[in-house]
């Protein structure tokens, strides 16, 4: 099968989400990385691409002049990944995007809806796919919860509980961190801080695997680090289609949690329980019988489960299949093998930028309710 040609911008030395998406890209083999603008400066962006194999003629100093040279070409990319920070997305993700080229986009979107809304415009007025990568709907077991909510296994959905708590900005000092300092201030994130960087994430969870939307968020934000300039805890009640209401929790100052993603969604008929550090196990209770525990893989699972695995039940996969899963999928799309229904896209990363912003507004409203 030939590989897509892929680009980069972002994701140079010493940055840790450029290394994912170039590991997940290579998982399955559907992607050749062959160009990139990977860094701030043409000395580190070469650097860069001499380390990844990408010939210097084909390393540039801005996404701008990739983007140009690049759709000039025979033998240009077809798509490229953008793991650039938050506020770096809107415009090379457009300029990709009026250059005919495929854009596979770090999350969250971008920092505004302003910016959101012009690249959903370029989305709209150009060929090219646009793939946002809530890695997270990669995971087997996730669209297996999925599969069931559609069959109806859970029947109606009455409640759903999303969480993602972490440690690792427990104290201000934390904020110095190479992997932090862009997440903590406000010009760079958008003004959001745990929303934007992994609540964003719990609620596409929970939207992709019960297929409810959000109508109307309250949300209570804190910064618990003295002198942090964005929310590093929050709390969001959430009314959602059909009548199920929602409550979700992302922490970064939960200390004991490592990377703590946890889904449970209940209906009239049956629950389910994920959790994101045991991705291989689910736990499914039909109303009135005993629990039970499904496997990654194992027996009972629907057709579509060997879509979504690589090795046999027993067998761990988790974060990086599952970025890969997407980067699979993508290819499919790109390809014109599939149609793309279980990819993140800029549906997603507007539902995404209008929770961030609803957030703050509503705890800076003193936990008023924001419609949709």
């Amino acid at each position: 099968m030939r590989r897509v040609r892929l680009g980069m911008v972002g994701g140079g030395q010493g940055a840790f989400i450029g290394g994912v998406h170039r590991i997940a890209s290579r998982i399955d083999d559907r992607f050749e990385l062959v160009a990139g603008a990977l860094s701030s400066t043409p000395e580190k962006a070469a650097a860069s691409a001499a380390e990844l194999g990408i010939a210097p003629d084909r390393s540039y100093a801005d996404f701008a002049e990739m983007a140009q040279a690049e759709a000039a070409r025979a033998d240009g990319i077809e798509a490229v990944s953008i793991v650039t920070p938050n506020h770096m997305h809107a415009d090379p993700a457009i300029a990709f995007l009026q250059a005919g080229i495929h854009v596979i986009c770090d999350k969250p979107l971008t920092t505004s809806m302003a910016d959101a809304e012009r690249i959903a415009a370029a989305v709209e007025a150009s060929k090219a796919q646009f793939i946002l990568t809530h890695n997270y709907t990669g995971y087997p077991l996730i669209r297996q919860a999925r599969q069931m909510v559609a069959d109806g296994d859970l029947g109606t959905i009455r409640v759903v509980q999303a969480e993602y708590a972490q440690d690792w900005l427990s104290r201000k000092e934390d904020d110095g961190n190479k992997q932090a300092a862009w997440r903590v201030d406000p010009s760079k994130t958008g003004g959001g801080g745990a929303i934007g960087d992994i609540g964003t994430h719990a609620l596409n969870l929970a939207t992709f695997v019960t297929g409810l939307a959000p109508e109307a968020l309250m949300a209570d934000l804190q910064a618990f680090a003295p002198g942090r300039q964005v929310d590093d805890n929050a709390h969001v009640l959430l009314r959602m289609t059909g009548g199920a209401r929602g409550m979700l929790w992302a922490s970064q100052v939960a200390v004991g949690n490592e990377n703590a993603l946890t889904l449970r969604v209940y209906g009239d008929k049956g629950g389910i329980s994920w959790a994101q550090e045991n991705p291989n196990l689910m736990t499914f209770t039909p109303f009135g019988e005993p629990k039970r525990l499904i496997t990654r893989g194992g027996a009972g699972l629907g057709a579509g489960a060997g879509d979504w695995t690589r090795v046999p039940p027993g067998h761990p996969e988790g974060y990086l299949e599952g970025f890969a899963t997407i980067y699979a999928d993508a290819a499919d799309l790109i390809q014109g093998k599939g149609d793309g229904a279980l990819l993140p896209g800029i549906g997603a990363g507007l539902e995404g930028m209008w929770f961030i912003e609803a957030c703050i507004e509503s705890a800076a409203a003193g936990g008023t309710w924001i419609p949709r």
